[in-house]
């Protein structure tokens, strides 16, 4: 019995040190420790011994497992490390040289993530139009996120089941921003009118699915003027939603709606084909962001006297429209990094669009 267990452990050990990758040295863990193996059977064997020398077998056996699990993790990782060694070899890259060249347009080494193409284009098409791009802080008061915006106290959107909060500071208690509208706050506090800017970012709520993410992005635009109606507003965002998607004679609707910042507020809706999904064509309708007259209580509570100055606000969801315009069926992907994916929906990064150039 002990000539066939040294044997046994000598058999291992030189089937371990043959191994050349681990994939073999993994076969070879199944072929002498797994539960069909050798030593596992000769276990299964110790009741037909007689009860005084099964104690004896038993520790032999024993030793013999773990001296074999030893010799495996031994030569595992002598084996991953040469594996390791090879890899870093084969894979070396020469920082020193040029980038490789490829093609225009077909982004054969990666791209421009969609929603910063849809950014650069947004950016591009309403700087044309005159408007700044303007920025803020993700986390925001809660008189900057709502109260301001002449959100009231019971609105769902302040309820923790919508809104992420953080800890409270002196009693009070700062909010992920919901919508990118505190920046238009800001904005009107901190600039005299007239005022035109567009405010793109990161936006939070507590909503996750298919179409929806716990951070996303919106865009949202700000006009404050003398004499700004609704004329402005319409001419607006007919003109950008038929350059950004292309159609030179999308039709656009605009239809009643209530928000508690704009007075009177819209919705703005896209002709598209229900049974197609084709945009501009078909007789249905599809909601693509929301707009309205700034409210006279929100030009107030930033210093701006509603009786000389009025203008118009929008926003819309950077996913949705760039969804829409290249026809991505799921949301999640956006978020998960995955390069196969960014090069079928990624922009060719050596040609952004610019005011210079165009979209």
């Amino acid at each position: 019995m002990i000539d066939d267990v040294a044997k046994l452990v000598a058999e291992a050990r030189s089937a371990f040190a043959s191994a050349a990758n681990l994939k073999e040295l993994d076969l070879l863990r199944v072929k002498h420790l797994g539960k069909n193996s050798l030593v596992k059977r000769l276990k299964g064997e110790l009741r037909k011994l007689p009860s005084e020398a099964i104690p004896a077998h038993a520790r032999l056996l024993n030793d013999a497992e773990n001296e074999i699990q030893l010799y495996f993790d031994v030569t595992r990782a002598v084996v991953a490390e040469t594996d390791l060694d090879a890899r870093l070899v084969a894979e070396r890259m020469d920082v020193s040289l040029p980038p490789r060249p490829f093609a225009p347009g077909t982004a054969a080494e990666g791209g421009i993530h969609p929603i910063a193409r849809t950014m650069e284009e947004l950016t591009t098409l309403f700087g044309a139009m005159g408007f700044k791009v303007a920025e803020g802080p993700d986390i925001e008061s809660d008189w900057h996120n709502f109260g301001a915006l002449n959100i009231p106290l019971h609105h769902p959107a302040r309820q923790d089941h919508d809104t992420f909060y953080v800890p409270a500071v002196d009693g009070r208690r700062p909010v992920l921003r919901t919508h990118t509208s505190p920046v238009q706050i800001r904005t009107m506090l901190n600039e005299a009118p007239p005022i035109r800017v567009i405010v793109p970012g990161r936006t939070y709520r507590a909503d996750h699915d298919a179409t929806h993410s716990p951070m996303f992005h919106q865009v949202e635009g700000l006009v404050i003027d003398r004499n700004i109606h609704l004329g402005h507003l319409k001419g607006c965002l007919i003109d950008f939603l038929r350059a950004f998607f292309g159609i030179a004679d999308l039709p656009v609707r605009f239809r009643a709606s209530y928000f508690p910042f704009t007075e009177p507020s819209m919705e703005v809706d896209i002709g598209w084909s229900r049974k197609t999904g084709e945009l501009g064509q078909g007789g249905d309708w599809l909601e693509i962001l929301g707009s309205g007259m700034v409210h006279p209580k929100v030009l107030a509570n930033c210093g701006i006297d509603p009786r000389e100055w009025q203008g118009f606000a929008f926003g819309m969801g950077i996913e949705r429209i760039t969804m829409l315009k290249h026809g991505i069926p799921d949301l999640r992907p956006f978020y998960e990094a995955d390069i196969r994916w960014l090069r079928h929906y990624g922009a060719d990064p050596l040609s952004p669009p610019s005011l210079v150039e165009g979209v």
